[in-house]
């Protein structure tokens, strides 16, 4: 990993903890596409001039081309309106803003805090990050546009109730960055 893509890791690492120990994701919407850009500017401002920025050019990761951005603004108050009152509801509408990808960097780790906001707020549950295997994970994320049964099965073994847990909440945010590459010295 470059200098550069580790020191705006690292920060934007520190702005996810900030985020959590100040409350104010308590005073973020869940499961709207304001509230995943709220996200994505808490953890990104000042590191990228897009923070909280719906994307407008297209992107592509492992071969796999994302929503065209043409499209975003028609398809994301979609994905806002999808139910999100059970687990596979909740998961069907994070695959979906996966596929997405609104933003042109940070999508990943935006997405996760989006998604256990969701499973907080609506059924009293988030994902203990450590109990997911990151390349189980990946695969899982990379098959989910086809059937998104595998992802739902390894995260409701992950589920828990120990929602307001800080222990909990920061190894998850530092789970969440190792799925992408970063890790703490």
């Amino acid at each position: 990993m470059n200098k550069d893509r580790q020191h705006i890791d690292s920060q934007s690492l520190e702005q996810a903890y900030r985020l959590f120990e100040s409350g104010e994701i308590n005073s973020i919407e869940t499961g709207t596409v304001a509230g995943l850009q709220a996200i994505h500017r808490a953890l990104f401002d000042g590191l990228y001039d897009f923070a909280g920025r719906i994307r407008t050019l297209n992107i592509a990761k492992g071969g796999f081309r994302f929503a065209n951005s043409m499209y975003l603004d028609a398809i994301l108050p979609v994905i806002e309106n999808m139910p999100e009152s059970s687990f596979e509801e909740i998961i069907a509408k994070y695959v979906e803003m996966n596929i997405a990808h609104p933003f042109m960097e940070g999508n990943g780790r935006t997405m996760r805090i989006w998604l256990d906001m969701m499973l907080k707020h609506n059924i009293g549950k988030v994902i203990d990050w450590r109990m997911v295997d990151k390349t189980l994970y990946l695969q899982a994320m990379e098959r989910s546009p086809i059937n998104d049964l595998e992802l739902r099965f390894l995260l409701s073994n992950a589920l828990t109730s120990d929602i307001n847990d800080r222990e909990v909440i920061f190894k998850g945010i530092d789970q969440s960055y190792y799925y992408e590459g970063y890790e703490k010295n």
